[in-house]
């Protein structure tokens, strides 16, 4: 489930918080970079159980209108496409995705309003409503619908982002990238017509990654550092950005640590990071502090990559 750069994310914030709190425990630094990891996961499953809590609204306001004493039309007669949407059924059907849910409590009882908020913005939405008129009944519509409301209804949602905030402070960060996965998986859900079960990582090594880019980064952050302030050339060390600092040291340890990968993507990866984690003229330091240091000790023997084109930039 998670990409290598939001790996790099979480151990940059893991190596940042340990650095800060001068603690010398590498194992507890260790789990929390674990379970970091997994509460993306975690989120996804969250996110993804509103589907059917959705579909609950829809099925209690259709009720509630048609026990009036005097229905309207549409009240008498509802439309119950939505409440039979085959995608959210099999999500509630689905016996691993509610154990899931139910023993990590993953449920969203609790915010039932924002439940209904959702659903009152959703039902005004000119795709919901074009669903909704369709003369077409596909399994493949209900899905497309659900990418639609996970595309539109929650980016940059402030009582979200509370919500989210309240169960988790590692969740801010992680919506964006959890809402793509989501999205993602219902399109495979509407081929394969399965509903997607992520593992934490997407490939085997990269549980791997994670802690070796940790732990070395650890292992190695007063020798990096020192090494990061006798290049600092006419700019003074105590206005180093600490974030950066972090930054480099993890792009040091990387590029020596791991040789298959190139040393292009190494800097690269750590220059974006920088964007949305440091300052605003931290891209141009890093990149040029990378670069010339990892240069250096490639002229020193000290990065050795394997294949070709891995020393490009």
């Amino acid at each position: 489930m998670l990409s290598r750069r939001l790996i790099r994310i979480k151990a940059f914030k893991t190596l940042f918080a340990y650095e800060g709190s001068g603690s010398d425990n590498v194992s507890a630094a260790q789990k929390s970079l674990i379970e970091s990891c997994d509460k993306v996961k975690d989120l996804y499953y969250f996110m993804l159980n509103i589907s059917s809590s959705l579909v609950r609204v829809a099925e209690e306001k259709i009720a509630a209108g048609m026990r009036k004493f005097h229905p309207t039309e549409a009240e008498a007669n509802p439309n119950l496409k939505f409440v039979h949407n085959r995608f959210a059924a099999l999500l509630s059907d689905d016996p691993e995705f509610g154990r899931y849910c139910q023993r990590r409590g993953l449920l969203w009882g609790e915010y039932e309003p924002f439940v209904r908020h959702v659903y009152n913005s959703l039902i005004t939405k000119e795709y919901y409503q074009n669903y909704m008129a369709s003369g077409e009944d596909s399994f493949e519509e209900d899905c497309q619908l659900f990418s639609c409301i996970f595309q539109d209804e929650f980016e940059d949602n402030e009582e979200l982002l509370s919500i989210l905030e309240d169960l988790s402070l590692l969740w801010i960060d992680d919506l964006d990238y959890t809402l793509n996965v989501i999205i993602a998986g219902i399109g495979e859900t509407a081929r394969h017509r399965h509903i997607v079960h992520p593992s934490t990582f997407l490939k085997e090594d990269d549980k791997e990654f994670a802690l070796r880019l940790l732990t070395e980064s650890i292992l190695r952050y007063d020798e990096y550092s020192a090494l990061l302030s006798g290049h600092l050339d006419n700019w003074n060390a105590d206005r180093l950005v600490s974030t950066d600092a972090t930054l480099i040291v993890m792009g040091i340890t990387e590029a020596v640590v791991f040789p298959t990968i190139p040393v292009k993507v190494t800097i690269n990866e750590y220059v974006e990071i920088s964007k949305y984690y440091s300052t605003p003229n931290s891209r141009i330091f890093v990149n040029g502090i990378l670069d010339r240091i990892i240069q250096e000790k490639v002229r020193e023997g000290e990065i050795v990559k394997q294949g070709r084109g891995l020393f490009e930039n």
